[in-house]
């Protein structure tokens, strides 16, 4: 596979652009075999199993802004994606427009140059004065154009070790029987010999365009849109993509106040749409892309129209769809059960801001109404629970730390409805809250006051006993909450979400608390930047990260590792060390709060402190992996650890030494992910530096990392830890999902009141900072 890269690679001109051959790096995926054209793809995700492709290109995708000639860019893009995929052992077809726009271009340039020819001949003027172009007819157009793009798809086709045949096509090649069955049979033999074929009508002798007219289900061939769903259905494609200037369908023409794009059209939704102007090109126009996609769908072949003239997505959009991305308009024939994910949203915000706007002692009874749910409903839930155990232990494929994540008990059950009424107390005094009050000046008082965030989307794994946290101090905070849970504890999950919204349901707000159950990507919920204000995701560091790199445009509050240390200072109680690091790491090792790295100052080396140290991690089975300096003390060390910013998760861990309280704070500082953070000694004065100067999120004296929990911090609950350096840091209960905003009572003030000039005669006056006044609890 090397070699054939770097055979690719030589062919390629030193000169020709570097996108060209980046796909050549790029890992080669699993292509699925040719499969049973019965139906199309039901799910987006499907569309990864598609391997015979057609691309259709519209007019305005490989068209200048000036309609004179191709956006070679752009079409240089479109070529590297589809020969990528063509190299991975799909079946890629091309429909194109472009011939008229190329054609239209030459033509031009042949007609100034004769022109300014003629006139300098025979008049003596300027030659570029008074040049007239003649309205130029596009069938003349098409026929001069058609070789010249040909060629050149032939050229970008060419650096990717890729051939191409052109297939001109009319009406006739697919209403006569015989005709249809030769350009079948082409097409098949060019597919099989691994040549992308590049079909167009032949624009060069076609009638001009009339209104659509299909005899006895055989869509008639009056555009490119209409030639390839008549194409793709004809060569049993499994995927239609069409490319077009807009981001795909939209319930009415882009670019209104209320349009709104469609991920996903049923056959049935017609009715629900209200069609724009046709693109500054091209002969069809939504409606007839909607109308050739509903009629590709029919006969099997799934259908994507997006955009393929976007400069930030163009070089990966048709790749994005088949990896089943949420891209464009999906047209599917099987609508699912339940709403959409931005229905979702939209339904939770909706009912959020009622939530916000309710009394907090109503709030109150909601949450203490999910506690007593948890009690009473104690048997079904943990029949669901028992569904999921069995499911995971016979798939065999979670790891145990997992599995007790996932496992309920009654205990656990009891322990989650007393953190729930916690949470109860503490939402009496959460959103309207003031935080500051100001006289500016007289009869003019300015407030600062707690409002909800918004729309919270938290994201976790296998963790049930998550859910009702979450929705508690999202209730308190007044938040609407979209919950997106590991498909391991799907029954679990179900059975809790009904749960909160019948306490929901007491005061009219069931759909502020939303559970996504449909195979919505983790990505995909990340691009709704204009419906989700926050994102927390609970789980391995993993999922933090790739939450946070795919979350662009919404602001995520997550840590993105748990690299806790512990240091042992040189005057340590033996007693208290002991129990300290062996409760850090061996508790619940996968924690992201256990200890990962173990500081020992060097005094303590060689001591019955160190060895004790010792036995009791041999004990517990803790695997030791030496840092440098610890390695260089001992004639026979443990395995040197490959790495001081490892995360193990597990029972092992890294042991170092250090010479002060000065060196464990740099190395903490240089190693540390900011998460939390001990130390243990007798020294208060040792102590109070390591807590003042430590930058992390948790910085303990003589306790155990494994406190850093929002249960054990007295919130109730916690809806995730932050190491961020904004917001809520550390453990985030009810205080972090709740931002400010500021109120101003005036009585017919205006800015011109406070001129530079009159600034200094208004005294700021602070005043006393009490509850909420009626009225003034405010919904985000």
């Amino acid at each position: 596979m090397l070699l054939r890269r770097l055979s690719l690679c030589s062919r390629i001109p030193l000169d020709y652009p570097r996108h060209v051959c980046r796909f050549l790096t790029r890992p080669v995926t699993q292509v699925p075999q040719t499969r049973a054209h019965a139906s199309s793809f039901a799910h987006r995700g499907e569309l990864r199993q598609a391997k015979r492709i057609v691309v259709k290109l519209g007019s305005a995708v490989v068209t200048r802004g000036d309609e004179c000639g191709l956006a070679l860019g752009r079409l240089a893009s479109i070529v590297e994606q589809v020969a990528m995929l063509q190299n991975q052992g799909r079946e890629m077809m091309i429909v194109t427009s472009g011939a008229v726009a190329f054609g239209k271009q030459r033509l031009r340039h042949e007609i100034l140059l004769s022109q300014s020819v003629r006139q300098a001949l025979h008049s003596g003027h300027n030659p570029l004065k008074d040049v007239s172009l003649p309205v130029l007819e596009a069938r003349a157009c098409a026929a001069a154009g058609q070789s010249g793009l040909m060629a050149l798809y032939e050229a970008m086709f060419t650096q990717y070790s890729t051939c191409t045949a052109q297939v001109l096509v009319t009406n006739l090649d697919f209403y006569d029987d015989q005709k249809r069955q030769n350009l079948n049979s082409t097409l098949q033999e060019l597919l099989r010999m691994n040549i992308v074929p590049i079909i167009n009508t032949n624009d060069a002798v076609a009638p001009p365009p009339e209104p659509n007219s299909d005899l006895q289900g055989v869509i008639s061939i009056k555009d490119n849109d209409s030639l390839a769903a008549r194409l793709a259905v004809e060569m049993k494609a499994d995927l239609l993509i069409a490319l077009s200037d807009v981001e795909g369908l939209y319930n009415s023409p882009p670019g209104t106040d209320d349009s709104k794009l469609i991920d996903n059209f049923y056959p049935g939704d017609q009715n629900t749409i209200t069609y724009g102007t046709k693109s500054r090109v091209g002969i069809g126009g939504m409606e007839a892309k909607v109308k050739a996609a509903l009629w590709a769908l029919q006969g099997g072949t799934s259908v994507v129209i997006a955009n393929g003239t976007h400069p930030k997505v163009t070089g990966h959009v048709i790749t994005d769809i088949v990896e089943g991305k949420k891209v464009g308009t999906f047209f599917s024939e099987i609508k699912p059960a339940g709403p959409t994910v931005e229905h979702q949203t939209e339904m939770a915000r909706n009912s959020g801001r009622t939530l916000a706007s309710l009394h907090p002692d109503q709030r109150s009874e909601i949450i203490c109404h999910l506690a007593e749910l948890l009690s009473e409903k104690k048997e079904e839930i943990l029949a669901a629970n028992k569904m999921d155990m069995d499911l995971a232990v016979n798939a065999g494929h979670l790891p145990a730390a997992m599995l007790k994540r996932l496992s309920l008990s009654p205990a656990k059950l009891n322990s989650l409805a007393v953190g729930l009424r916690q949470i109860a107390v503490a939402a009496q005094d959460s959103v309207g809250r003031v935080l500051r009050r100001t006289r500016v000046a007289q009869n003019l008082e300015l407030e600062q006051i707690t409002v909800p965030i918004g729309v919270l989307l938290v994201i976790f794994e296998a963790r049930p006993d998550c859910l009702p946290q979450v929705s508690a101090l999202a209730i308190a905070s007044g938040n609407a909450l979209l919950l997106k849970g590991g498909k391991e504890a799907a029954n679990t999950n179900r059975v809790l979400h009904q749960l909160t919204q019948e306490a929901l349901s007491m005061h009219g707000v069931r759909e502020a608390v939303q559970l996504v159950r449909n195979r919505e990507e983790v990505e995909d919920l990340c691009k709704l930047d204009k419906m989700i204000d926050l994102i927390i995701p609970r789980g391995s560091s993993q999922l933090v990260k790739n939450i946070q790199r795919a979350a662009k445009g919404i602001p995520v509050l997550g840590h993105s590792e748990g690299i806790c240390h512990v240091y042992v200072d040189a005057e340590a109680c033996v007693d208290k060390v002991i129990k300290i690091v062996r409760d850090s790491k061996c508790d619940y090792p996968a924690a992201c709060n256990a200890m990962e790295s173990l500081l020992i100052h060097r005094d303590i080396l060689r001591t019955p402190l160190f060895d004790k140290i010792i036995d009791m991690l041999r004990t517990e089975q803790v695997k030791i992996h030496a840092g440098p300096r610890f390695a260089s003390y001992l004639t026979f060390s443990p395995s040197e650890a490959t790495s001081m910013r490892t995360e193990y998760g597990d029972l092992e861990c890294c042991m170092e030494v250090v010479d002060s309280m000065q060196e464990a704070l740099d190395h903490i500082h240089k190693y540390g992910s900011s998460h939390t953070d001990v130390i243990i000694t007798e020294n208060e004065d040792t102590a109070q530096q390591f807590l003042q100067q430590l930058d992390s999120a948790c910085v303990f004296w003589n306790a155990s990392s494994r406190f850093a929990d929002g249960f054990r911090f007295g919130l109730g609950a916690e809806v995730g830890i932050s190491t961020a350096r904004i917001h809520a840091r550390g453990p985030v209960g009810l205080e972090g999902l709740l931002t400010t905003k500021w109120l101003l009572r005036g009585d017919g003030h205006t800015a011109a009141d406070f001129s530079e000039q009159g600034t200094m005669k208004y005294l700021h006056e602070n005043l006393p900072v009490g509850p909420p006044l009626a009225g003034q609890r405010d919904s985000n």
